[in-house]
């Protein structure tokens, strides 16, 4: 199995284990789902809140707003940071969608390994976009 697959099973298995916790509404968690943007990241919940991680490994990205449950069943979306406020939301669907708006450019799906991992990924990708080997350029050249 290669990494991209090996991530994506990890992510899934993070999907059913939030799922069977039990910690999150089981309406915000199928609405999160059946987002493809938000499915290819890697859920993970704390105080009742639903959150999502660009790897799949602790200590997850905090990078990503969050979906907490609030009065009267309705949300309140907040981060990424815990001092960041994005708003109230009267519906699962309107809070994934505050979420899917503020997400990063280039998010998903999640990076199978840490945080650190990942930076060092995405640093590693942008410096060969920026200065690809010569492989590379005559690949684009042939194809291009």
């Amino acid at each position: 199995m290669n990494r991209e697959a090996a991530g994506d099973a990890v992510v899934e298995a993070g999907w059913q284990a939030v799922r069977d916790d039990g910690r999150v509404q089981a309406e915000l968690l199928e609405a999160a789902y059946g987002e493809p943007r938000l499915r290819q990241l890697f859920p993970w919940t704390g105080m009742g809140e639903l959150h999502f991680s660009r790897c799949t490994e602790h200590r997850w990205t905090w990078d990503i707003p969050y979906i907490q449950p609030a009065a009267g069943g309705t949300y309140w979306v907040s981060g990424p940071l815990r001092t960041q406020a994005v708003g109230p939301a009267a519906t699962a669907q309107e809070a994934i969608a505050m979420v899917v708006q503020r997400l990063p450019a280039g998010c998903g799906p999640a990076f199978p390994g840490t945080p650190e991992e990942l930076a060092v990924h995405e640093a590693t990708t942008q410096k060969q976009q920026v200065n690809p080997v010569p492989s590379q350029i005559q690949k684009r050249r042939t194809t291009g």
